[in-house]
């Protein structure tokens, strides 16, 4: 089988993803992208220049949402990210011999 060269995620999963490495287990989030603007004069194939508008994307990260009316792309931390169940003392020992 071949390698996998690009790997795709949609904007929910980038979220639990960045939820779990985050450490947040509570509230809504969703993905934010800041974006920039800036022009240059771009030649398309050798031909005229033309005023070209460039967009760049300068971070992307995790935004808190209103829990009461979360978005549409909002993820709830406490579902995927849930703390893990601690054990009951004295549940998990084996009996010694």
């Amino acid at each position: 089988m071949a390698e996998a060269t690009q790997i795709a995620f949609k904007f929910r999963e980038l979220a639990e993803i960045l939820l779990k490495h985050q450490g947040i287990r509570e509230g809504h989030w969703s993905i934010y992208t800041k974006f920039a603007i800036n022009a240059a004069n771009v030649s398309l194939n050798g031909s005229d220049h033309f005023p070209t508008a460039l967009v760049p994307v300068i971070e992307m990260g995790l935004q808190r949402e209103s829990d009461t009316e979360p978005g549409p792309l909002a993820v709830n931390a406490a579902e995927v990210n849930s703390a893990p169940k601690t054990a009951k003392k004295g549940a998990s020992k084996k009996a010694t011999k």
